[in-house]
């Protein structure tokens, strides 16, 4: 057996046990029965067999004669000379004691706590006194102290854990013990049991105090008839923890990051492990520890975990903690959670911590060349040169990714430079078509930026600026019309061959010698001709303002200019000819076809309007009168309503019949034009509103119909 200190420590409680009744005080102001309620004992590892470990003060206030005591525990046992011993040699103990005494003259319980004992029972001094206390009101002289049974015990079954007693002279041998409740004959049914004549318990089987760690029975005595005699009073049983599971933590695998830099005891994650067994005891008590890091460069011990927190911290200086120069960017460390306050008896359980070193903007990003060449064509755009850089920090970050920007040399414009996100090279691009006869030669100077800030320390510096010459090369370009379009007024109907204008095109070739030649290119009526060298324009047919060719008394034709370089270029202009009208078209009459009734008394009118497909002032004001056939006005009558219309008048009867009606209309222009032309006029019977033309004309017409398109045609 181990050596062991022990040293006895005595403790006063507040509160004393039951008062004693007045008969029974054999001294003035003694209480029977405890003095010190409450005794505190040292554990170290265990105690030896007959070794003294505490004296207990117990007076029954008459002498003491006959007093006896029972503790809670077979293994301790209490002297007449009142000192408590131990009655072998004990390695594992309970962390608390109950010490039971008993005289003629007193009854009391006083509890012994174990400092450093695997456990503390869920029970008090102050509950045991409140229990003894109700069987002292209720005069009961069962007694039924707590027990405790270790968990996982191992054959042989049953086993005592304690012992039931009966404080009476008047126990009869007729009267038995009973156990109830859960765990005796509830279920678990059959875990203990009670000897009947001695009020002995036993356990079963074995416990596990992770499934039930605690059992309230009953004890009572009963007759031979099975009627109660005493109790019930409950017994408590404590499952006592053993240290049968080990830590389990809650993830195999965590992950955690760390900013590259950072302060030395920075912390970085926690491992978090669990333990099933009792939390009050040392089976429970979890010590962190890093079995292995892995790579272990450039040192083993990179990294620091709390012991008691499982806090993970940084170790290594913030000046070796640098992403770029580690041997890699992701640490792996074998954890390990032990039980038993991390003794050497503990139980572990291990999990795997992924460290990875993330970056900072702790690089500017460089240039890989101060200068950079490009060539494009002029008038083309796109992408001309890819801008590449050198940046040490980690990709597709923001401390990684590139900002460029034109500094100088793009006045116009003309450039915009965007980040390719593959490789984070510039892509220098033109937007705006290039002059060579304005410059062929343009200048810049880039710059490139980070998207994340730099850390203060660190600055851009000349390698994060570059120059780009953009070379640009000649290109023949085609001729430019001027003006564009080319406006010109005519006369329509100019003779055949008649000038129209000088075209104007310039090759924008300046700095080359070339001549230009010149051709229509779309002509839709055939009117034009064009000189290829000279460039005047010619009528190759007659204008016709009323051509369905000209919208809007404008005609419109393509020219082409072409010079003779290599390859020859073209440009195209507008020629838009403004068309001036003459008076040759006659005008005509509408409608063609009228009607009127051939009673003159009724409806008998009609109106007729002029049109000419001239404009002003060469159409209206229209004449509009009968034509020269003898007698022809006696019968019809012409009258002007305005300009554009005339009435024509019915004077007599007709029979029904169609007769056609000829009139002369002339124009206004100068010198004016006439047309002479017949409508029909249809002479039907009107009756009741109605016009009955059957015998002209299968068509019958409403009056008040006609009436409305006369009036309506007086609108035109």
């Amino acid at each position: 057996m181990m050596e062991v200190g022990i040293c006895v420590l005595l403790a006063v409680l507040a509160s004393q046990a039951t008062s004693a009744r007045p008969e029974e005080a054999g001294e003035e102001g003694c209480t029977p029965g405890f003095q010190l309620k409450k005794y505190l004992l040292e554990y170290d590892g265990g105690f030896r067999k007959d070794q003294t470990l505490l004296t207990v003060l117990f007076d029954d206030c008459a002498g003491n004669e006959g007093v006896t005591f029972e503790v809670s525990n077979p293994d301790f046992l209490v002297n007449k000379d009142r000192t408590l011993v131990a009655q072998r040699d004990i390695t594992e103990s309970e962390a608390v004691l109950f010490i039971h005494g008993l005289s003629a003259h007193a009854d009391d319980m006083a509890q012994v706590d174990i400092s450093g004992a695997p456990i503390r029972p869920p029970h008090t001094l102050r509950e045991m006194q409140g229990l003894n206390q109700v069987s002292s009101r209720t005069k009961r002289s069962l007694l039924v102290p707590p027990m405790f049974v270790p968990e996982n015990q191992r054959p042989p079954f049953p086993r005592i854990i304690g012992k039931s007693h009966v404080i009476s002279a008047n126990m009869r041998e007729d009267h038995t013990f009973r156990l109830t409740g859960k765990g005796a004959d509830e279920d678990p049914k059959g875990v203990f049991s009670i000897n009947k004549y001695t009020g002995e318990v036993a356990v079963s089987r074995p416990l596990d105090r992770e499934v039930i760690p605690f059992y309230r029975l009953q004890v009572s005595t009963i007759d031979m008839g099975g009627r109660l005699v005493e109790g019930p009073v409950d017994l408590e049983v404590s499952v006592i923890d053993q240290n049968d599971n080990r830590p389990i933590f809650k993830e195999q695998r965590y992950a955690g990051e760390v900013l590259e830099g950072s302060p030395t005891g920075t912390t970085v994650m926690t491992m978090t492990a669990a333990d099933a067994d009792d939390p009050n005891t040392d089976n429970a008590v979890l010590r962190y520890n890093i079995l292995r890091q892995s790579p272990d460069k450039p040192s083993p011990n990179m990294f620091y975990i709390d012991s008691d927190r499982g806090d993970i911290l940084t170790v290594i200086s913030p000046k070796l903690l640098d992403r770029e120069t580690l041997p890699t960017t992701t640490y792996e460390l074998e954890i390990v959670a032990k039980d038993m306050a991390g003794s050497e008896v503990g139980l572990t359980g291990t999990a795997t911590a992924t460290i990875t070193i993330t970056d900072r903007n702790d690089h500017a990003p460089e240039f890989t060349h101060s200068l950079f060449k490009a060539t494009v064509d002029e008038g083309s755009i796109g992408v001309v040169v890819n801008l590449t850089i050198d940046d040490r920090d980690d990709p597709a970050t923001g401390a990684w990714r590139a900002v460029y920007s034109i500094i100088s040399g793009d006045p116009n414009h003309s450039f915009e430079i965007n980040t390719n996100p593959d490789n984070n090279e510039g892509m220098l691009t033109v937007i705006k078509p290039l002059d060579y006869e304005s410059t062929d030669l343009n200048t810049l100077l880039i710059r490139v930026e980070n998207e994340d800030p730099l850390v203060p320390e660190v600055a851009y510096g000349p390698s994060s600026t570059a120059t780009v010459q953009v070379t640009v090369l000649d290109v023949n370009e085609g001729p430019i019309f001027y003006p564009d379009p080319m406006r010109v007024t005519k006369r329509e109907n100019l003779p055949v061959g008649s000038f129209v204008g000088m075209l104007n095109a310039t090759d924008p070739d300046n700095r080359q010698v070339q001549s230009i030649r010149f051709a229509v290119l779309k002509d839709p009526a055939g009117w034009l001709t064009v000189n290829p060298v000279k460039g005047t324009v010619n009528t190759s047919a007659t204008l016709d303002r009323e051509s369905p060719y000209v919208d809007n008394n404008q005609y419109t034709a393509l020219v082409v200019a072409t010079d003779n370089g290599s390859p020859p270029a073209t440009g195209t202009g507008t020629l838009i000819i403004t068309l001036e009208d003459e008076n040759d078209n006659a005008p005509y009459v509408h409608p063609s076809v009228v009607r009127v009734c051939e009673d003159a008394k009724d409806m008998n009118v009609f109106v007729v309007g002029g049109r000419d497909k001239d404009i002003h002032p060469n159409t209206a004001p229209f004449k509009i009168e009968l034509g020269k056939q003898l007698g022809l006005e006696k019968t019809w009558k012409a009258s002007r309503l305005n300009t554009t219309h005339s009435q024509i008048m019915l004077l007599h009867n007709l029979k029904r019949a169609n007769y056609n009606l000829p009139l002369v209309v002339t124009d206004s222009g100068v010198p004016p034009l006439s047309n002479n032309t017949e409508i029909k006029v249809q002479v039907c019977t009107c009756k009741k509103n109605r016009m009955d033309c059957s015998s002209a004309s299968s068509v019958h017409t409403n009056l008040l119909t006609l009436l409305v398109f006369v009036l309506s045609s007086l609108c035109l």
